[in-house]
Parts: structure tokens; sequence; C-alpha cells
């Protein structure tokens, strides 16, 4: 496992900023973030993300607190293509690989990292189980990653589409209209 990293993002989409400390290595990402939203209300975001070997995920736990009170989450796949979210069978978001965490630039790392579509060309068509901020709710999603150039993906789903920038390691640099990471001196 690599060293630790700190990574900010100014998040446009939730009006908010998000960190998170990450480790990476040896196909494995682990990181914790936490986040400050005002849109579509004021609420905070505090997360665990566990991938297995391939940058599958394996764990997300999420907390959002808001005027409504606390909300909690804890989504798990089972390695085999099953997942469960407190407990409870997803069989909606059978075989995917990966969570996808709403105004969360950092899980676009997984599929792009497994894929090595920042360096080589290439398109995966994926399904995701994607939580939606602040509510917590998980739904399937169906999302296009395309290599574009060195360190440039686009992203689609449905009629959105976005053309990221990412670091040497994966991490999103630029994701326009959601969020920008903010340059540490």
């Amino acid at each position: 496992m690599s060293a630790s990293r700190v990574i900010t993002w100014k998040v446009f989409a939730s009006q908010g900023f998000e960190t998170a400390w990450v480790r990476l290595g040896n196909g494995v990402l682990r990181a914790r973030g936490r986040a400050v939203g005002t849109d579509p209300e004021p609420y905070w975001v505090t997360y665990d993300l566990d991938t297995a070997d391939g940058f599958v995920t394996r764990r997300l736990r999420v907390t959002v607190e808001s005027a409504v009170g606390s909300r909690t989450l804890d989504l798990r796949h089972d390695g085999g293509g099953a997942w469960t979210a407190d407990g409870e069978w997803l069989p909606d978001v059978d075989g995917a690989l990966d969570c996808d965490l709403g105004l969360c630039p950092l899980t676009n790392t997984m599929p792009v990292l497994r894929h090595g579509l920042l360096q080589a060309p290439g398109e995966r068509e994926l399904l995701m189980a994607w939580v939606s901020v602040p509510d917590l709710t998980v739904r399937p999603s169906r999302q296009t990653y395309t290599h574009l150039g060195h360190g440039r993906v686009r992203y689609a789903s449905g009629d959105f589409r976005s053309d990221l920038e990412f670091d040497e390691e994966g991490y999103v640099v630029e994701y326009p209209s959601l969020a920008t990471r903010l340059t540490v001196r």
C-alpha cells in the first residue's frame, strides 16, 4: 500500500467541499472522507470506503447529518456480485463492481484504474451501485467510461456527459460541472 494522500475538491454541484484521506496501492483503495454541501439542503457527509483486489468495492459506510437528523448507510459487496444496504439485499445492482457516491469525485477512481483507461484506448459500460446524497438512496446506474487521451476519460450516464481529467495516480483533478481539485501549496 502506498503512502497516504489528502485530496480536497471544491464541489460545484453541492456548493461545498470534500476532503479525502486516501491510500492506494497493489490494486486496493482505502479512503475516508468528509464533505459539506449546501444544495439541495445544508448537510455533512462522512464516509469510509474499502475495496478488495482489482479496486472492487468491498464496503462503503456513509453518514449524513442535516436539519432532518442523521442518516447512515452500510453498503456491502460480497465479492461475487451481490450487494446489501444495511443488511437488505439489493437485486437491482447485482453484478456491479463499484459504488458511486453521489457528488464524490473519488469514486470515479476505481473503474478507471481497474480498466487501465488513463493510459490505453478503450471504453467500458458498467453498472454501479449509485448512492444519492444527501438521502443515501441506492440505485442502479449505467455508466460509460471512455479513454480520450493520457489522463483524460469521458464519463457518461444517461444524457449526462463530462470529460474528466485525472492525475498520474488516478485521482480526479477536474470534473467539469461537478468538482475541481484545490491546489495545495
